[in-house]
């Protein structure tokens, strides 16, 4: 039987972790790069445009963690839509997640969906996305909400 070596083995395990902590670090500190220069100004823009529509919005940060986009009821103050990216927990790359949180009205309970941000999006590509693409993304789902809420039977 072979002998162990049970130092290199503790040796390779503290390696590990020391590269796994800086993965983490690095993911987090793109993460809040593709806030700053991909999220952040596109929730701007289209912050900007729902203007136009009597609509308010707002957008909220929690550093290394996540970015909502809210929109409240047209006329209102009333939040209506959620589009929130986070970061999951002790990532070591930029797979970001998507929760959405809508209601039909402002006495209705939220309804909350959780997936991928962005299927098929590679995580070394999310640093690279241009602002229109996640602007075009929010339009995508608040519309589909919108069109289901007023077209549902309940």
């Amino acid at each position: 039987m072979a002998k162990v070596d049970w130092k290199k083995e503790l040796a390779n395990h503290f390696e590990n972790v020391r590269v796994i902590v800086l993965c983490q670090a690095e993911t987090v500190g793109q993460f809040d790069q593709f806030c700053e220069f991909i999220a952040e100004p596109a929730f701007e823009n289209l912050g900007d445009e729902l203007v136009q529509f009597k609509i308010k919005s707002e957008q909220q940060k929690t550093e290394g963690r996540s970015i909502r986009f809210v929109i409240c009821f047209p006329g209102s103050k009333d939040e209506q839509f959620h589009y929130r990216i986070s970061l999951p927990k002790n990532a070591v790359e930029l797979r970001l997640k998507l929760q959405i949180k809508a209601r039909r009205t402002p006495k209705t309970e939220y309804q909350t969906t959780d997936e991928d941000f962005m299927p098929g999006l590679f995580p070394f590509k999310v640093l690279r996305m241009d602002k229109d693409e996640v602007i075009a993304d929010v339009v995508k789902h608040y519309c589909n909400f919108c069109y289901e809420a007023l077209t549902s039977p309940d």
